[in-house]
């Protein structure tokens, strides 16, 4: 897993309106905060943002993709992170929006701390 430079810089500049994002590396990928508020995670290149029982109905209307993944039991298991709509990638407006949703997810999220990456 990895997470591409570029999509991360893209997020950087596209939020910089509304706020500072940051990330911190983890396990091959990254985790991204906005003004310290977890709301995305990037994970082989592809974008994933954060979301909460409030925020799924949106997510499900858009068919956004629930992030799972395998188990070494063999069991598949999923995480409450929803992938990224394909215009986000080229639409700073779309960025914002789908954004938006995720860092109130985030801010919603039970032990919310306030980190900062970089």
């Amino acid at each position: 897993m990895s997470a591409d430079d570029g999509l991360l810089i893209w997020i950087e500049e596209a939020l910089a309106a509304v706020g500072h994002v940051t990330w911190r590396r983890m396990m091959g990928g990254a985790t991204l905060y906005l003004d310290g508020t977890v709301f995305a995670i990037v994970l082989d290149d592809v974008l994933w943002f954060k979301s909460d029982a409030v925020a799924d109905p949106v997510w499900d209307a858009q068919g956004s993709a629930r992030f799972s993944y395998a188990r070494k039991d063999g069991r598949v298991a999923t995480i409450n992170y929803r992938r990224a709509p394909d215009d986000v990638l080229d639409d700073v407006d779309a960025m914002r929006e789908w954004a938006a949703l995720a860092v109130e997810a985030g801010r919603r999220a039970p032990g919310n701390k306030r980190k900062q990456g970089s």
